[in-house]
């Protein structure tokens, strides 16, 4: 079964410039989750807000580095993710376009 959760939207402190560091900025988190349903499902509400929890808290510097840290969360708390998309985007960092990085993880 897959879950996805789109357009997660929050502020955060996320970013190595100087503004960034200090004024938190908008993020949208997409995560797409591939798990087998036996018994127990797979609380996306829970998911969403581990995301969100974890991207507030932390104040990553890189979007590559929040990747890597929020698989590593995802996985530990949800041992029953098989595979897992993210994607970062700060839809307001450039006046004329969105970034955003994305990885694919399988387990």
């Amino acid at each position: 079964m897959i879950i996805e959760i789109k357009a997660l939207t929050f502020e955060c402190i996320i970013g190595i410039l100087d503004f960034e560091r200090t004024t938190p900025q908008k993020v949208i988190i997409d995560c797409q989750i591939d798990y087998t349903y036996t018994q127990d499902f797979l609380n996306y509400a829970l998911v969403a807000q581990t995301i969100e929890n974890r991207m507030i808290d932390t104040q990553f510097e890189l979007i590559e580095t929040a990747l890597l840290e929020l698989n590593g969360k995802l996985k530990a708390e949800f041992p029953a993710i098989e595979s897992l998309t993210l994607k970062i985007s700060k839809p307001d960092i450039l006046p004329n376009c969105e970034v955003s990085l994305q990885e694919t993880f399988k387990y």
